[in-house]
C-alpha cells in the first residue's frame, strides 16, 4: 500500500507513477478527496468534543443549570455522533482505494504500455538443434504414459490432468533438486506453511480486494487458497518488529499454488502450461532497504541457478510499467526455451515490492535498539515454477526414439538417466 502521507504531500509523484503504469489520475484523485473529507470530519469532531468538555465544565460549575446550554450540548453529542458514522464510512472508503491503487514503480524501470516494452537483459544458452522434428510435451507425455489428460478431466474438469510414473516422479525430483540447492547452498531457510490462509493474509499480500475473482474461496469459514507462498511467507511476520540484526531473512517453499485461471475461450488448452492447480517454489526475502536492489539481483540470480544447472536455454526479460505486477516497484521475469510448444515460458518472476506489503502487512524492524521501527523490503520469486521447467526438461531433452534424457542434475534424484 502506498503511504497516505506521500499522496497528501507529493501527489503529482503518484500521478506520474500510475500514468506510467497506464492508471491514469482517476483514482488518485478519489483518494485526495476522500481523505480531505475524512480529515475534515475529524477536525470538525474534535472542535466539538473540545467545546463539549469546556461547556461541561462550565455547566458543573453552576447552581442553577442553564436549559438552552444543556439542550445545545445534546446537539451537539448528536453531532458528534452522526461525524462518528460518516468518518466511519469515509475511513472504509479511503482504506478500500488504497488497497486497490499499485505500487509506484522504480524509476530506472522502462517505461511502456504493456509486454511489447519487455527489455531483454540476457539469455543464456542456445536452443537445441534437432535432427527430428521435436513433439509438445502433450503428445511426448502421452505417448509415454506419464501424463493422463483425459483421467484429469476426468476428476476435476478441464485445466487438470494426472500426473503417473515417471512424470510424478520427475516433478517430485524437480521440486527436491530446488529446495536442496535454494536451502543447501543460496541460504535460505525451507518453510511448509498452509495451503489455506485467512483473509487478512491476502491483503497483506496484495492479493485482496483487488483481485478477489482470481482466488479459491471457502466462504464457510473464510479460509482462502493460496495463489502461490507468498502469500503465507508475506503474512510470517505480520505485525511484528524484529529485533536488530535479524534482517535479511531467506525462505524458501514449496506448495501446490491455485488460481481461476481466466483466459480466451481456446487459449493454452493443450498440455501443462496453465492449470487450476500447479506447483511451485518459492523464494521470499525480507531485507533493509537500504540493500533491497541488491537484493533483487541476487533473488534473480539464485533462480537462473537452477535453468543454469538444468542446462535450459532461458532468457532474462525486465517488465516495462505497464506490465508489472501490482505489489512490484521492479520485476524481472525468466523464461525458459520450450522446442515441441516452439516458445518461451514464463518459470519465474522476481519482484522487489518496496514497502508495499510491508506497510499492508505492518512488517517493521529496528536498525538498532534505541531506533524507532521501520517498514521492511519484501521481494519474492519463483524458483522455480512447475510445470513449465516440466515441459521445458521434457520437449528440450527429448530424444528421437521417443525418450527423453534426464538432466545430469536430477539423475541423483531420478536414479536414472532416461524416462522411457
Amino acid at each position: 500500500m502506498i503511504d497516505i502521507k506521500l499522496i497528501r504531500d507529493d501527489p503529482e509523484v503518484v500521478y506520474r507513477a500510475m500514468e506510467k503504469r497506464g492508471e491514469g489520475r482517476g483514482p488518485v484523485e478519489e483518494i485526495i478527496e476522500i481523505d480531505s473529507s475524512y480529515r475534515q470530519a475529524l477536525k470538525e469532531s474534535e472542535t466539538l468534543r473540545a467545546r463539549r468538555n469546556d461547556v461541561s465544565k462550565q455547566i458543573s460549575l453552576m447552581k442553577d443549570k442553564p436549559a438552552g446550554l444543556i439542550a445545545e450540548m445534546r446537539q451537539v453529542g448528536d453531532r458528534i455522533t452522526q461525524i462518528e458514522a460518516e468518518s466511519g464510512l469515509l475511513s472504509a472508503r479511503l482504506e478500500d482505494r488504497l488497497l486497490r491503487l499499485p505500487n509506484l514503480p522504480s524509476d530506472d524501470v522502462p517505461p511502456g504500455r504493456g509486454s511489447e516494452g519487455n527489455i531483454e537483459v540476457r539469455s543464456w544458452g542456445r536452443p537445441r538443434e534437432f535432427t527430428f522434428t521435436p513433439l509438445p510435451h502433450w503428445d511426448l507425455a502421452e505417448k509415454l504414459g506419464i501424463i493422463d489428460f483425459q483421467r484429469g478431466v476426468k476428476l476435476s474438469g478441464t485445466r487438470f490432468y494426472v500426473l503417473r510414473g515417471m512424470g510424478s516422479l520427475l516433478q517430485r525430483s524437480l521440486i527436491n533438486f530446488m529446495l536442496d540447492l535454494h536451502v543447501g547452498e543460496h541460504g535460505y531457510t525451507e518453510m511448509y506453511p498452509p495451503s489455506m490462509v485467512k483473509r487478512e493474509c491476502l491483503v497483506g499480500s496484495s492479493n485482496l480486494p483487488k483481485f478477489a475473482d482470481n482466488l479459491y474461496h471457502d466462504a464457510e469459514e473464510d479460509y482462502w487458497f493460496v495463489p502461490t507462498a507468498e502469500v503465507p511467507l508475506t503474512n510470517l511476520h505480520r505485525d511484528e518488529i524484529l529485533a536488530p540484526g535479524t534482517l535479511p531473512l531467506y525462505y524458501a517453499a514449496h506448495t501446490s499454488c491455485f488460481r481461476r485461471e481466466k483466459m480466451a475461450a481456446g487459449k493454452d488448452t493443450r498440455g501443462i502450461k496453465r492449470g487450476h492447480q500447479f506447483e511451485k517454489v518459492e523464494m521470499y526475502k525480507f531485507v533493509d532497504p537500504a540493500t533491497s536492489d541488491a537484493e533483487l539481483n541476487g533473488l534473480l540470480d539464485n533462480a537462473e541457478d537452477i535453468c543454469r544447472r538444468l542446462e535450459l536455454p532461458h532468457r532474462v526479460i525486465q517488465l516495462c510499467t505497464g506490465d508489472l505486477g501490482f505489489a512490484a516497484v521492479k520485476t524481472f521475469d525468466i523464461e525458459m526455451w520450450a522446442a515441441g510448444c516452439g516458445e518461451w515460458l514464463e518459470v519465474s518472476s522476481c519482484s522487489n515490492c518496496g514497502d508495499f506489503q510491508a506497510r499492508r502487512a505492518n512488517i517493521r524492524y529496528r536498525p538498532d535498539p534505541e531506533a524507532r521501527p521501520r517498514l521492511v523490503h519484501t521481494l519474492n520469486g519463483s524458483g522455480l515454477a512447475l510445470p513449465r521447467v516440466m515441459i521445458a526438461v521434457m520437449e528440450n531433452y527429448q530424444q528421437e526414439d521417443g525418450s527423453i534424457s534426464v538432466p545430469t542434475a536430477l539423475r541423483p534424484y531420478m536414479n536414472t538417466d532416461t524416462i522411457r
